[in-house]
């Protein structure tokens, strides 16, 4: 009997152990990606005080509170584009070393946990940090109170209770719309175990359906990226002799530009000449008749001499462009234009390919019935067996190709059109742009563990509530989801590669064209 309560004891002290050294290590990692967003943010706040309000302490406090939360908001995006990284290298090393001392904090519960976490801050960062910063920031307090925090408190939280009062109640409806669960007299009771899933859901598709269109278009934009960021390889080429032309066509193109401004200072000195002769009278009938042809002769070159000033101008910008993409070339090694362009050029099309290829062998599967959808009906335990063929070389692979699919939807997200105004800039964004900012972080990367799973860039499980989201389990959303996400990436890269083949194309056929209309016109 004695021995048996020993054992329990035992059992309780390491379950507690256990959970305080999972707890520590949550802590840890808070901490971690905290510090990396506070750097990321502070990068690209507004440095002056449009935004700070230095005169006023309640303005200070409202702006670091919500500067916090900003921050705390995109630690946690960056928490969930790590999920799956993380889990898929945990496995591999429990596999590599299943007795090691140095690695049995690692275990299911701890992955699991982390899951757990993520979900839980996201929920948080999505339906109430973020909408309650917003509205916090742009309260003023009720009319009739003192001006102070508690006033601004009063008010957002009113606000904010109204505005959730409304979405639930919406939720609410989708959800019985859907057939999720009857609308009841008591609803509000299932709260936390229907509804809330159900909105992060409907939130976690429409950031699916965003990479759907970001994620092609980043394909195309990240090769042209790498092109600005990078020098090209000179092949036959002098780079110090096209810098003196640039450099000799500059000076060029300044010679004329200050001649002509000073053809512009002769004209208007005549002009204030002749304007004070005659009001003087003392000019000669001759002389005045003379200014008067010469001055209207030079006016009515005025309108050429200004296009060619406009003309000039333009050029002056487009050397000067130029001349300093040369002298990027002249100043960059040879080891970085003869490897590093070739292997970043190699590296894209190499991750590329493989992602196309995995969605085409991943919509095969599932429509031979092989391939099991993402929607996760198990218990997953770590370290039992590699999820992938190739073992750590393809795990390793997959860890590199959802990065490449996180680095490819944000590059594509911020070239959208839409997106040029809410573009943060560096030393330039405001609050409500780093919110903004900080919102789509948060749904595209809650949204990337869906992705990757989707499209079969990974077998791993989504652990958690991230496994137990609905519409996962619909075959025609998941099959075509593969189907348009297959096609449109070969089709933006197609459009990519081909374009100046295309164009060349054209010009041939268009300058053939005018050839035989002129050699049919000349024998009629």
């Amino acid at each position: 009997m004695d021995e048996e309560e020993e054992e329990v004891t035992d059992l309780k002290l390491q379950l507690f152990h256990n959970t305080v050294r999972e707890h520590i290590i949550f802590l840890l990692l808070i901490i971690l990606l905290y510090f990396s967003s506070y750097v990321v943010v502070s990068r690209f706040r507004r440095s002056d005080r449009d935004d700070l309000y230095s005169n006023d302490e309640d303005e200070v406090l409202v702006y670091r509170i919500s500067f916090w939360l900003c921050t705390f908001t995109l630690a946690v995006a960056e928490g969930a584009a790590m999920l799956l990284p993380v889990s898929i290298a945990s496995n591999e090393v429990l596999l590599l070393y299943p007795n090691s001392y140095y690695v049995k904090w690692l275990n299911s519960s701890l992955i699991q946990g982390l899951w757990n976490h993520v979900f839980l801050f996201s929920n948080l960062s999505l339906f109430i940090f973020l909408p309650f910063v917003y509205l916090f920031t742009e309260s003023t307090g009720f009319v009739g109170h003192k001006k102070g925090i508690l006033p601004r408190v009063y008010e957002t939280f009113t606000v904010f209770m109204l505005m959730a009062v409304i979405v639930l109640v919406l939720t609410a409806v989708l959800s019985a719309v859907f057939g999720i669960q009857k609308l009841q007299f008591f609803w509000f009771l299932n709260l936390g175990s229907v509804h809330l899933p159900f909105l992060y859901s409907c939130v976690s598709f429409l950031g699916v359906m965003l990479m759907l269109i970001c994620t092609p278009y980043g394909f195309v934009r990240l090769f042209g990226v790498v092109n600005q960021v990078l020098v090209r390889p000179m092949l036959r080429r002098d780079v110090n002799e096209e810098f003196s032309a640039f450099y000799m066509e500059e000076a060029s193109v300044k010679r004329k530009l200050a001649h002509i401004e000073l053809h512009n200072v002769s004209i208007s000195d005549a002009t204030n000449g002749h304007r004070n002769g005659r009001s003087r009278g003392y000019l000669p009938p001759s002389l005045l008749q003379q200014s008067l042809v010469h001055l209207y002769q030079r006016k009515a070159m005025g309108h050429d001499v200004s296009e060619q000033q406009l003309e000039l101008n333009e050029r002056l910008r487009e050397l000067d462009s130029e001349r300093k993409e040369l002298d990027k070339q002249r100043k960059s090694s040879t080891f970085q234009r003869t490897f590093v362009y070739p292997l970043a050029m190699l590296l894209l099309l190499f991750c590329t390919g493989m992602t196309i290829l995995l969605v085409v062998q991943n919509t095969l599967e599932l429509l031979i019935g092989i391939k099991a959808l993402p929607l996760s009906t198990r218990q997953f335990t770590l370290g039992i067996s590699s999820l992938s063929k190739l073992g750590p070389f393809g795990a390793g692979l997959e860890v590199c190709l959802i990065f490449y699919l996180g680095a490819t939807s944000v590059v594509g997200f911020y070239s959208m059109p839409f997106m040029r105004n809410v573009r943060p800039k560096r030393r330039q964004t405001s609050l409500p742009q780093l919110m903004l900012n900080c919102g789509f972080m948060l749904v595209l990367s809650s949204a990337l563990p869906l992705l990757s799973r989707i499209i079969g860039i990974t077998n791993f499980d989504l652990l958690g509530d991230f496994g137990a989201i609905e519409w996962l389990g619909n075959f025609q959303i998941v099959l075509l989801y593969n189907l348009v996400f297959g096609t449109t990436t070969a089709l933006c890269l197609a459009n990519k590669f081909s374009a100046t083949v295309r164009r060349e194309l054209r010009a041939r056929l268009v300058e053939n064209y005018v050839l035989f209309t002129n050699y049919m016109s000349f024998i009629n």
